[in-house]
């Protein structure tokens, strides 16, 4: 049964299931424009997930057919994943800001091949075991992920105002998740009058009860080493401080109280930093690290997949201790490994 909400003031969304995964699915949201309705995200390329999609825009009152734009908050393919069918059913225009454009346009220009190459070589330097690194090295006329997904044809510029006539919806940009995560404000007062700035849609950014993972989003032919946590908590103190009225997530629920949630996610983060130092009073590398990380399950029980978003999560914290000079590289040391200073 498809499920639909109606959030007031000519907001709704749609419940699109994500094949075989514990989120259940991804909260598209609709927005009236006076050039018909705007999508935030879109969900998963999946038959049913865009069965569901169809059933929902009609039971909001509208057709797929009449979709004017979409505004993608990040690449994920839960979010942006159905942009192309949407747009090809519908002519709408597709935005995406550009750091996040430039990953989708690197996973279509990059042979797969190339590509496991690098993981290989990046998990293998992370400290990986031979066993977990083996199946990249070997793989072949396997496909990237994300590929269906369209190439945007328009750019969310940060701080301007979107192009949904009759409405006013800002980006912000709050990377972290991922390099060009953006949340966006609808300012407008509240349908409910709640006390607050507007209604924000946070994408992936700020969710009520769950973490988001902070990626790595690297180019192999790109040097530059970023810090995504650092970035991730500068961002969420920029939405702590806008103090929007409710919250519209792209899963679970809608929230107000941004500020606290905001709050409690900066200790989160703090709590974890002092707890890898704690592990740090031995070298590890950024796999072992991983390793000994509190997580949902058990090390043993994570799958193969899941363990490498595991180890970027563990070298982004690791980049941050290293930034504020509470950690750093023991030289010499192959593959490299770290330490509390």
């Amino acid at each position: 049964m498809t499920k639909t909400f109606d959030h007031g003031g000519g907001v709704r969304s749609v419940a699109v299931p994500i094949p075989d995964n514990p989120l259940g699915h991804t909260l598209v949201h609709v927005v009236e424009t006076d050039r018909g309705p705007v999508l935030v995200d879109t969900g998963w390329d999946d038959p049913a997930s865009w069965d569901t999609l169809v059933a929902g825009l009609v039971a909001c009152g509208t057709a797929v057919s009449e979709v004017y734009g979409v505004v993608v908050t990040h690449h994920h393919p839960d979010h942006h994943g159905l942009s192309a069918r949407v747009r090809e059913a519908s002519g709408a225009w597709v935005a995406l800001h550009a750091a996040d454009a430039a990953i989708v346009r690197r996973a279509r220009g990059t042979r797969p091949e190339r590509w496991f190459t690098y993981m290989a070589a990046k998990l293998a330097a992370a400290g990986a075991p031979e066993e977990h690194v083996a199946p990249l090295r070997t793989a072949r006329g396997r496909r990237l992920p994300g590929l269906a997904a369209a190439l945007p044809d328009r750019e969310i510029v940060p701080g301007e105002l979107l192009d949904l006539p009759g409405r006013r919806l800002r980006a912000i940009w709050t990377p972290g998740h991922t390099p060009g995560h953006v949340c966006l404000h609808l300012e407008e007062e509240h349908p409910a009058r709640l006390p607050g700035h507007g209604r924000l849609f946070s994408g992936d950014h700020l969710l009520p009860r769950i973490t988001p993972h902070i990626g790595l989003y690297e180019d192999p032919d790109d040097a530059t080493v970023a810090d995504p946590l650092g970035d991730y908590l500068d961002s969420l103190e920029r939405i702590g401080r806008l103090a929007p009225a409710e919250v519209l997530p792209a899963h679970q629920h809608t929230f107000t109280d941004a500020s606290g949630r905001v709050r409690e996610l900066l200790a989160h983060h703090e709590e974890r930093l002092a707890g890898l130092l704690t592990l740090l009073a031995e070298p590890l590398t950024p796999w072992q690290l991983a390793e000994r990380m509190e997580w949902n399950r058990p090390w043993a029980d994570i799958p193969y997949g899941s363990r490498n978003i595991a180890v970027s999560e563990a070298e982004s914290h690791l980049r941050r201790l290293v930034k504020q000079g509470r950690a750093e590289p023991v030289t010499g040391s192959e593959p490299v490994t770290y330490v509390a200073v």
